[in-house]
This record gives C-alpha cells, sequence and structure tokens, in this order.
C-alpha cells in the first residue's frame, strides 16, 4: 500500500474482526489515522473482510464525515444554514476563503487547512458558526476570522 501503513490498516481491521455492521465506525478510525480514507485502505478492507468495494465506497461517499480526498491537519467547516446565512455566514465564508486562498470543499497546498461548508450546526443561536476541529466559535464577524485562523496556524 503506498503512502500509507499497511500494518496499522490491518490492526484497525483487525479490531473489528468477526463482528457485524461495523463498516462505518471502521471507516472512521481509518480517517481518524491517517485524516483521509486512502484507496489503498478501502482495497484492504474489501479484501480481508470480504465486503464489495463498491459497498465501501458507496458508505463512504453517503457520508459527510467521511472523505476519500486529503484533508489538512485543520478541518474548518462554516455553517450556511439559514439562521446562520441570514446572520452573515456567506460574509464569513468569502473571508476564510480570501484568507485561505481557497474555495468550499479544496484544502490548502500545505495540507495545514481544509474548507467545508455546512447546512446546519444546530447551535443557530451562535450564528454564524464556525468550527475548526470540533472546537465551535459563535457569532462570529468578518473581522474576526484572521484572528480565529491565526490561532491555528
Amino acid at each position: 500500500m503506498e503512502g500509507i501503513d499497511p500494518n496499522r490498516v490491518d490492526e484497525i481491521i483487525d479490531r473489528y474482526r468477526g463482528e457485524r455492521g461495523i463498516l462505518i465506525q471502521l471507516l472512521l478510525d481509518i480517517q481518524a489515522e491517517f485524516n483521509w480514507i486512502p484507496r489503498e485502505a478501502i482495497m484492504r478492507i474489501s479484501e480481508r473482510l470480504h465486503i464489495p468495494k463498491s459497498h465501501i465506497y458507496r458508505i463512504a461517499t453517503f457520508y459527510k464525515t467521511l472523505s476519500l480526498n486529503p484533508v489538512g491537519r485543520h478541518l474548518i467547516q462554516v455553517c450556511l444554514g439559514t439562521a446562520c446565512q441570514v446572520r452573515g455566514g456567506p460574509k464569513i465564508m468569502d473571508r476564510i476563503k480570501e484568507s485561505l486562498g481557497i474555495n468550499e470543499g479544496e484544502t490548502t497546498p500545505d495540507m495545514r487547512f481544509t474548507l467545508r461548508r455546512v447546512n446546519c450546526l444546530g447551535c443557530c443561536a451562535m450564528g454564524p458558526v464556525v468550527v475548526i476541529d470540533g472546537i465551535y466559535h459563535g457569532k462570529v464577524t468578518p473581522s474576526e476570522v484572521k484572528g480565529i485562523l491565526e490561532c491555528y496556524k
């Protein structure tokens, strides 16, 4: 397996050997280890657990939390649900895109940041909301974006 440690993939798979209904958690564990789900890991899961690759890809592409592309060290999620949108969420997204030089769904060339749009984070009263590595930043203003990003560089 090019680029990833095949022994590490096998160790993760072995934790679930013989259990049923473990594919989503297995993929989450693979992603936690490598920061994404490499093609080689999918091939190894398919081979070792006798799960069709098409089924693994179907699951991996259905859930937004799973990524088949390399993800930056810091995952930035900008809420653009209705409450955040009317409170300036699009301006926050624009400021982050401008600051990082990337668009939604992209990763900075140095693999430091990945930017994603989310439709709702369930904390509308805090809007607009930006989540970075699971840390919620509420009532964000465009002028605060640069300072927030600096904390993660």
